[in-house]
């Protein structure tokens, strides 16, 4: 995938402002402890491999997600995908929290939910109910410590996060049923990732141009299509490096590239690892 000028020159941190791995399955903070190293402003950047969700509890201030501005205030809820161009401006003194999850594990908790997986997609601001506020001081507070299953009580609580924010208002941010164009284009992508079929393959098979096919996945995921059809991919090569002792080449050829050493170079730039170096981070976790 081609990345936009303005892509190209927005700074891709891991973490807030840090160039490395994730340090943790899940990660949690304050908001405070992160804003006030940046006078409450955090510059426009993305996650190349992880997700967010921000909690504000009292204060407020503004989000910018993919250029578009939303007011912050108390028992507000950010989402924000990977890849998802971002900025934040805090009113000094504002508390809440910040959990960040590896794609991996949201991949997991995504994996029979495509609803699911279509609401967490959209970035967007909504309210906050109790049991948002309940998962994320819950996630905070198993983050310190290292009691017995730890990272099996995180996973469930960001589950739970998940659920809250379907449940919650970013699902507003689709009144109405998926395009039915849309559910068509997830299921020949299901069928034919595999066969690297280009945007103009199914835009051809769903009667539509290309522009047109991008339109209606940003509408429905504010991805572009080639977007979701080289997340596929990567998805897929992800399942096979942790859940298989397939050599990497191997995997390359299964997921129909010719050259293993081009899918290497595609799945390090997407995810901000070599395949083995991800395999090995993940035996690790």
């Amino acid at each position: 995938m081609t990345l936009t000028p303005l892509e190209q020159s927005v700074l891709n941190y891991n973490l807030f402002g840090e160039a490395g791995d994730l340090p943790d399955v899940v990660h949690c903070e304050t908001i405070e402890a992160r804003s006030v190293l940046h006078d409450w402003e955090l510059a426009q950047h993305r996650h190349g491999r992880l997700h967010q969700v921000l909690l504000v509890e009292a204060g407020g201030g503004s989000a910018v997600l993919e250029g578009e501005r939303h007011a912050l205030g108390a028992m507000r809820a950010v989402n924000v995908p990977m890849g998802c161009i971002h900025s934040f401006t805090f009113t000094p003194g504002t508390e809440g929290w910040v959990v960040t999850l590896a794609s991996e594990i949201l991949d997991d908790t995504l994996e029979h939910s495509d609803e699911l997986r279509r609401v967490l997609a959209r970035p967007g601001v909504f309210a906050a109910d109790r049991g948002l506020r309940t998962a994320m001081k819950g996630i905070f507070a198993e983050h310190a410590g290292r009691d017995f299953a730890r990272a099996q009580i995180l996973q469930s609580l960001s589950g739970l996060v998940a659920r809250c924010l379907l449940q919650g208002g970013a699902a507003a941010a689709s009144d109405s049923a998926p395009d039915p164009r849309f559910r068509r284009f997830e299921e020949l992508l299901e069928a034919h990732f595999a066969d690297h079929w280009a945007v103009a393959d199914y835009a051809n098979e769903l009667g539509m141009t290309p522009v047109h096919l991008s339109r209606l996945t940003r509408a429905a995921t504010g991805r572009t299509a080639s977007r979701l059809i080289e997340e596929r991919l990567v998805r897929e090569a992800r399942r096979n490096l942790v859940y298989t002792g397939l050599p990497v080449s191997t995997i390359a050829y299964t997921l129909g590239f010719n050259d293993p050493a081009y899918f290497s170079r595609m799945f390090s730039r997407v995810t901000g690892l070599s395949p083995r170096a991800f395999r090995q981070r993940m035996s690790l976790s």
